[in-house]
């Protein structure tokens, strides 16, 4: 849960580090950005910003906001009926992105939030930097987190039920509730 007050001034700081990198959104666009805090009611710890730019039957672009060290929770797109799930692709427009994805550990750059160790599972990292792009297959369970500057990122992907995906931590929420000041 977040307040108001709080989704405006993210907002606000999401469009700052958007314009840092010369691609334009509208006024309409700012004000579509999502501050997703997961129901952790951490957002600049554990949360993102996501502004869905194209949403179809078939394909789903977002542009993803992190600020500095914030962690989007461990997760997966499930199976949803006779579809096997998201397929994505990310790619880094800005910043630094530590992205983790099953495979030995060789978690270093970055860090698993305080007293969060039992929810973050995979700690094969990717450094990732502006151009580096990744595909991730339906069901590949993952997390990211920015570096000290903030990240920001595409994804490209097949529909998104983002809503169903699924999430190591038990205590996720997916809709982020916004009340009032």
């Amino acid at each position: 849960m977040i307040k108001r007050s709080e989704l405006y001034e993210a907002q606000r700081r999401a469009a700052k580090m958007v314009q840092h990198t010369g691609l334009y959104l509208s006024p309409a666009e700012i004000n579509r950005f999502e501050a997703v805090d997961f129901g952790l009611n951490r957002l600049n710890a554990e949360g993102a910003m996501i502004l869905t730019m194209v949403q179809t039957a078939r394909i789903s672009v977002k542009l993803l906001v992190l600020f500095p060290h914030q962690t989007e929770p461990e997760h997966w797109h499930p199976p949803v009926g006779d579809d096997p799930g998201k397929e994505e692709t990310v790619r880094v427009l800005w910043g630094t992105l530590h992205f983790y994805i099953d495979g030995p550990n060789t978690l270093s750059a970055g860090f698993i939030p305080p007293g969060q160790e039992a929810v973050y599972t995979m700690r094969h990292e990717l450094v990732m930097k502006p151009s580096d792009t990744l595909t991730l297959q339906p069901g590949a369970k993952h997390w990211f987190q920015a570096g000290s500057e903030g990240a920001i990122i595409f994804s490209f992907s097949t529909v998104a039920r983002d809503v169903l995906d699924c999430f190591t931590d038990p205590s996720v929420v997916r809709e982020t509730v916004i009340v009032d000041d």
